[in-house]
Parts: structure tokens; C-alpha cells; sequence
């Protein structure tokens, strides 16, 4: 299914009525698009006199160090790589809007997050969080299943998907090898796995526009 941004945007204020506080998950493979809607929707949203800010999940990537200790560091990016605990906390907080949550965001160019790179103030209505496993229906991310008010679920095709990563990694300089590494052996088998695995969102689409 393909929807235009302007009736996704609608369908959360609709959904959102007047809650102070309305969470929204966007999930989807890597790949997917999903940064670049909730960047959009934050943007539409703000562009209607709303308060929204984007919540990604890609900032609860476990350090390098500890992936190492784990011999994960290879599958950097799969669900078992990442502070779900850390992130329920913080949407948790998020939830409660009682008082400012600084978020965590991650420097794709570094392989980094960086703590506290990023304020939600109470008087922000919308939170956007995006991220590959917000709706994967395994644990521990199942302890997530209660804690978004709408979802979003972005899911193109494999050979699309195969498409924007392969030129995500050209974009970071990475040679054909290394490519073929991260495509083959990491994100086109996570991308399987969310896809196929999955709770059911309010809304599933193809691409957006």
C-alpha cells in the first residue's frame, strides 16, 4: 500500500484527539524508510502548530566493547544488540510527561551513540519512535507491546530494501566485500526477521509520498 504523507499525518491527529501525550511507533526492516517518515511526520506535524519530536531507537545500540565480549559485534543491528531494557525506560519516562527526558541518538558515521543528544520536553504532544523492532514479536522486545499509542509499520519489498542499503554502505565508502557482509550476513536476514515476525500495526504500508 502506498499512502500520501498528508493522510498518515491526519490519521495520527485524528487517532491523537485531544491526549496531551500520544506516542507513536514507526517500524520496519533496515532500509525501510522508516527515519526519513518520522522525520517527515515531525516536520508536517510541526508545520501544523503541533509539538513532536522523534524518538529513535538506533540509540540504544549496545557499545562496540560489550558487542565484542559477546562476539556480536558482526550482528551489530540485530535485536539481540541493543538495550531494550535502557529503551523501555526511557519510553516509559516519555510516557509519564512529568518533567524533560534527554534521549540518546546514534552517529551512524562513528557506529556511536551519543547519551543525552537530544531533549523531549512535557509540552511535546507527539513522540515519533522509530526503530527496526519496536513491534517484533519476540522478547524482550514484547515488553514494548503497551507502550505506543498508534504504529506504523514501513515494509517495501526485499529487493528494494537490498537497493537503499547497498547504497546506504557505498555512501559510507565501504568496498564490495565489506557490502556483501553487511547485506548478506546482517541487515537483509534482520530485515527477514521483522518482516516475518512482527505484531500487526494500525497502519502497514509499501512507501509513502
Amino acid at each position: 500500500m502506498t499512502l500520501k504523507l498528508e493522510t498518515i499525518v491526519e490519521e495520527v491527529l485524528q487517532r491523537a484527539g485531544d491526549k496531551p501525550r500520544f506516542i507513536v511507533a514507526i517500524a520496519g526492516p533496515p532500509g525501510a524508510g522508516k527515519s526519513t517518515l518520522a522525520e517527515a511526520l515531525c516536520s508536517a506535524l510541526i508545520a501544523k502548530g503541533e509539538m513532536a519530536a522523534v524518538l529513535p531507537m538506533d540509540g540504544f545500540h549496545m557499545d562496540n566493547g560489550i558487542l565484542e565480549e559477546r562476539s556480536l559485534l558482526a550482528r551489530k543491528g540485530a535485536p539481540e544488540t541493543f538495550d531494550v531494557r535502557g529503551f523501555l525506560d526511557i519510553v516509559s519516562a516519555v510516557r509519564k510527561n512529568d518533567e524533560e527526558v534527554l534521549v540518546p541518538v546514534f552517529d551512524r558515521s562513528r557506529e556511536i551513540a551519543i547519551a543525552s543528544a537530544r531533549a523531549i520536553s512535557p509540552e511535546t504532544r507527539f513522540i515519533l519512535a522509530e526503530g527496526n523492532y519496536l513491534l517484533l514479536n519476540e522478547e524482550p522486545w514484547t515488553r514494548l507491546t503497551d507502550s505506543f499509542d498508534m504504529s506504523v509499520f514501513v515494509g517495501p519489498s526485499v529487493a528494494v530494501l537490498e537497493e537503499r542499503l547497498r547504497n546506504r554502505w557505498i555512501g559510507y565508502g565501504l568496498n564490495e566485500s565489506q557490502i556483501a557482509a553487511k547485506l548478506f550476513e546482517n541487515d537483509l536476514p534482520n530485515g527477514r526477521r521483522v518482516i516475518g515476525s512482527s505484531r500487526p500495526a494500525d497502519i502497514h504500508i509499501d512507501i509513502w509520498e
